[in-house]
């Protein structure tokens, strides 16, 4: 792997690099789970949907089964609200 190799961004929505990752990986991380708690892979707009499948190879790299990964948990997105779209004008 090259030196610019490392700039490589794994997740884009949460600005993760290759690097960081391998970092992680470093620091004790062996499933996404971890990765994502110690990097933010994955909690980004589309919840790990394109970067997951980056990670599971990169952790396939470091000796790690592909099988041996377990998906992380997906939630939709997080959107704003009114506080009006939940009471009712007479609780005002």
């Amino acid at each position: 792997m090259s030196c610019s190799d490392d700039k490589i961004y794994i997740c884009r929505c949460e600005e993760v690099t290759r690097e960081d990752i391998e970092k992680a990986i470093a620091d004790g991380a062996t499933t996404l789970a971890g990765i994502k708690k110690r990097t933010h892979a994955g909690m980004g707009l589309c919840q790990g949907r394109t970067c997951s499948k980056l990670i599971t190879r990169i952790l396939a790299e470091h000796g790690i089964k592909p099988a041996d990964v377990y998906p992380q948990t997906s939630r939709p997105p997080v959107r704003t609200a009114k506080i009006g779209d939940f009471v009712e004008e007479d609780d005002v």
